[in-house]
């Protein structure tokens, strides 16, 4: 059925109350903003400016909402779950949560077909929800970003009944992208362009007649027609919905596809299949085009005319951090998704590269960094670092090293318990079309979505109210072991390392925003100092690495234990030899064991939790330290100078 919904100039808050099993709605105010006067709760206003931008070092938590938090029991996460845990996102450590889309949507792609930009799905609650949740998450310090889809809509959408409705030179089809096809009767799609979901990206329209007509491009699934970013009423309509969500309270959108707005005018073929693979690697017609950015120009304008630091964040793939840089100039978004980090191999040269190149780039237009491990869309890295006990301990380590670094960090909901991508859901309950449309039928991203393990001993882990129901897709029953309540009070798990971590950031003056220095390593290990006093240590190998700091240090958190080598003869120091630093001077911040099982290969203690200063030396004049990391493993340090 096609939603018909109002506009969003003349929606309003008070069009919609809070569902009856959630909280009662604070008081309003009114609020004026870009496109149009709505009402507001008084609570739901951003935090005030602050002398430094908050975006440039948050920790970002993405709640993929079918799968976080069920709140009225039918399987299906929703806004009230989202705001039953807002306690929990508030002691992790995080400075904002990203809501993957909620709007009206025939959920042919999770909800990423968007219906209606203006409103809420009744599958997932109401816009009195919306702005409780909003309200709730500013008064426990959380600022709430929520998702945009402007390269494409539902074919629900009024917008696409509309265009199908009218004949071939209807205003009312310049929303989208139709073509005439190619061939002697129009039987061939217009251009050889594929489908990010696989197969063409081109669907075949039938005319009132029922003889075949034009073509409809969609770079995602036949579901999702791309609209047309060269017809003014489509950017007026969406200034008109960023003013509606900005006008509730929203601190920032993140924006879906935000290189693939515009297309080539041309409509030129690629010249070759398998053409994702070339996406963030390649010049490609329909992506990252230049006259993309006029847009986001104009929205900053938008963002900038309101209090708070609101924010956009750009998905992009572009085929080189380079051209990623200038979705993040100063008058355009405020952050980009670093996927070329997030693609990256466990690899410490590998790493060392994109880093560089990360930072180097983003600083020639005087934007942060981001850095990301997983998100909704991609295999989770436990799982992409190999799996099991050797995934587990990867994923330990990139995250103190991802949390180190200088610039804002991403945590996709799950990898903060270690969750590993569920590999055997039963067929009949995948829903992801890109697994529908692919040539294999083994592509998807169902088994990065499933719903989150809470408490208890048994699925669907407090995922829904008193466990009354199955969750949409099945989690294993092995989580049971990985639990938020399994995992709090145990300061050696995944949990407990994602916390403390997290506290360390806030409070240590070197973390966050700011540069990085690299000391020499060797083969297989990573080495940075962040100012004033902080050094990460990687080793990414498969052997033990001797690895120097600049000077002596403590632990200050480790991702793993730390092999205790043999003792060995102390040399006593004399007039002639450089200070001596003996392991005794050195303390752990986290004193008990490690749950991390060790390989064959490994000469590693469960129990020896404990750092190993194995040997000093004179260096410019001062002490350095040589430690011993066992493979994979990431250790913070704090230098004692």
């Amino acid at each position: 059925m096609t939603v018909t919904g109002p506009e969003c100039a003349s929606a309003t808050a008070s069009s919609s109350t809070v569902s009856s099993n959630s909280a009662t709605s604070p008081g309003t105010v009114t609020s004026s903003g870009a496109a149009s006067a709505t009402t507001v709760p008084a609570q739901s206003a951003p935090p005030a400016d602050e002398p430094r931008p908050w975006w440039r070092d948050a920790v970002i938590y993405q709640v993929y909402v079918r799968s976080f938090a069920d709140g009225n029991g039918d399987g299906v996460g929703d806004l009230l779950g989202i705001r039953t845990r807002l306690p929990y996102l508030r002691e992790l450590g995080v400075d904002a949560v990203w809501i993957t889309p909620f709007y009206p949507s025939p959920m042919a792609d999770g909800g990423y077909d968007v219906a209606d930009y203006c409103a809420v799905d009744p599958l997932f609650g109401t816009l009195g929800d919306f702005d409780a949740l909003v309200a709730e998450a500013h008064g426990v310090g959380l600022r709430v970003i929520v998702d945009l889809v402007p390269n494409h809509s539902s074919d629900r959408h009024r917008w696409f009944a509309e265009a199908l409705a009218a004949g071939r030179d209807a205003a009312a089809r310049d929303r989208y992208i139709f073509r005439p096809g190619k061939g002697e009767r129009g039987e061939l799609p217009p251009n050889d362009w594929e489908s990010v979901f696989g197969g063409p990206a081109w669907t075949r329209t039938l005319d009132h007649d029922g003889t075949p007509g034009d073509w409809y491009l969609h770079l995602f699934d036949s579901s999702q027609p791309d609209l047309n970013w060269r017809d003014p009423a489509v950017r007026a309509q969406f200034e008109q919905i960023l003013g509606f969500w900005l006008d509730r309270g929203v601190d920032g959108f993140r924006v879906d596809v935000a290189h693939g707005m515009i297309k080539h005018p041309d409509l030129l073929d690629v010249g070759r299949t398998g053409q994702l693979t070339m996406l963030g690697s390649a010049v490609l017609p329909y992506f990252d085009q230049d006259d993309v950015h006029d847009i986001h120009r104009s929205w900053r304008r938008i963002l900038d005319g309101y209090p708070g630091g609101r924010i956009a964040v750009a998905e992009a793939w572009a085929p080189s951090l380079e051209r990623l840089a200038a979705y993040v100039r100063p008058d355009e978004l405020h952050q980009a998704f670093n996927f070329h980090y997030l693609t990256t191999p466990w690899d410490a040269e590998a790493l060392r590269a994109v880093i560089d190149r990360s930072l180097r780039t983003a600083g020639l237009v005087g934007a942060p960094s981001t850095w990301v491990l997983s998100n909704h869309d991609v295999q989770r890295h436990v799982t992409r670092y190999g799996g099991g006990p050797a995934g587990v301990r990867r994923a330990r380590a990139a995250a103190l090293l991802m949390l180190a670094l200088p610039g804002s960090a991403y945590v996709y909901q799950g990898e903060e318990l270690g969750l590993e991508e569920v590999l055997d859901l039963p067929t009949e309950l995948l829903q992801d079309p890109q697994r529908l449309r692919s040539t294999d039928g083994e592509r998807g991203r169902d088994g990065c979505r499933v719903p989150l393990p809470w408490s208890g001993s048994a699925p669907p882990f407090s995922f829904t109210p008193l466990n009354i129901v199955d969750g949409w897709l099945p989690a294993p029953a092995h989580w049971a072991e990985l639990t938020v309540e399994a995992q709090w009070h145990d300061p050696g798990s995944m949990l407990g390392l994602y916390r403390e971590a997290l506290r360390l950031r806030r409070e240590h003056p070197a973390l966050g925003d700011g540069n990085l220095e690299w000391t020499d390593s060797p083969d297989g290990t990573l080495v940075f100092s962040r100012e004033p006093r902080f050094v990460c240590t990687v080793n990414t190998g498969d052997e033990d690495a001797a690895v120097r700091l600049p000077a002596p240090g403590t632990v200050l958190l480790a991702s793993g234990p730390i092999r205790q080598p043999a003792p060995e003869p102390m040399p006593v120091p004399t007039s002639e030899s450089a200070p001596v630093l003996v392991p005794e001077s050195v303390s752990v911040s986290v004193p008990v064991p490690v749950p991390v099982p060790a390989s064959a290969s490994e000469s590693v203690s469960e129990s020896a939790f404990v750092s190993a200063l194995v040997s000093a030396s004179a260096s410019a004049g001062e002490s350095a330290a040589v430690v011993v990391l066992p493979p994979d493993t990431a250790v913070w340090w704090t230098i004692d100078r």
